[in-house]
C-alpha cells in the first residue's frame, strides 16, 4: 500500500469515527474531526502536492479548511464566524490554484451563469434565517464559494481532471448541511450527508493536487 492509499483510506477510517461519535454523544467529535481533516492534508502530501505552485496553494487551502474545522468545534460564540473567515480564506486559496494552473474561459462563462443561479436560489432560501452580522459573513462566504467552484469547472475543462470539479461542487453541496444545520434545522440528518461529502470533497481536491499538468 502507497502513502497516497495509505493516507486515504486513514481519512475514511476517521469519517466514520467522525459519523459514529456524531450519532452517539459527541464526545470524541474533536479528535475524530481533527483526524480525518488531517487526513486530507496528508493524502495531498503524500500524493506530492508540495511539488508545484498549484500544489501547494490547494494544500494552503487545506491547511486553511484544517484551521476552519477546528474552529468550528469550538463552543465559543464567535468561533463560528471565525470558521467561516478560515474556509473563506481557504477558497481564495483554491481559486488562486486553480487560476495558477489555467482555467478556460469558455466554460468559466457557462459555469458562471449555472452557478449564480445556484448560489441565488441558495440565499433566497438562507436569507430569512440569518441575521446580524452573520448576514454580511454569509453573503461574503457565498460569493467565493461560488467563484471558487467556477474556476474549478474552468481548469477541469482546461486539463481534463475532473476530480477538481467534483471536489468543488461536493465542498459547496456540503455546505448546504453546514447552513442547515446552523441556521435552520439542526440535526444529525445534517452531519450525516453534509460530513461524507464535505471529506470527500477535500481529499478529491488533495488527489488532485499531485498533479503537474
Amino acid at each position: 500500500m502507497n502513502a497516497t492509499v495509505a493516507t486515504t483510506v486513514f481519512s475514511g477510517v476517521a469519517v466514520v469515527w467522525l459519523l459514529v461519535t456524531e450519532a452517539r454523544d459527541g464526545r470524541w467529535r474533536r479528535p475524530a474531526k481533527m483526524a480525518a481533516s488531517s487526513g486530507f492534508i496528508a493524502v495531498a502530501i503524500a500524493a506530492g502536492a508540495l511539488g508545484s505552485g498549484f500544489g501547494r496553494l490547494v494544500v494552503a487551502g487545506l491547511a486553511l479548511s484544517w484551521v476552519g474545522d477546528l474552529l468550528l468545534t469550538l463552543p465559543a460564540p464567535m468561533a463560528f464566524l471565525g470558521g467561516l473567515a478560515a474556509f473563506l480564506c481557504g477558497h481564495v486559496a483554491y481559486i488562486a490554484a486553480f487560476v495558477v494552473r489555467g482555467v478556460g474561459m469558455a466554460v468559466v462563462a457557462i459555469a458562471a451563469a449555472i452557478v449564480a443561479l445556484t448560489a441565488a436560489l441558495v440565499w433566497r432560501w438562507l436569507s430569512p434565517h440569518v441575521s446580524g452580522v452573520m448576514r454580511p459573513a454569509v453573503v461574503a462566504y457565498v460569493i467565493v464559494i461560488s467563484i471558487m467552484v467556477i474556476a474549478a469547472a474552468g481548469t477541469t475543462a482546461r486539463h481534463g481532471d475532473a476530480r477538481v470539479l467534483l471536489g468543488a461542487a461536493a465542498f459547496f453541496l456540503s455546505d448546504l448541511a453546514v447552513a442547515r444545520e446552523r441556521f435552520v434545522t439542526p440535526g444529525f440528518a445534517n452531519r450525516a450527508w453534509g460530513l461524507p461529502l464535505y471529506y470527500l470533497g477535500q481529499v478529491l481536491l488533495a488527489l488532485a493536487a499531485g498533479a503537474t499538468g
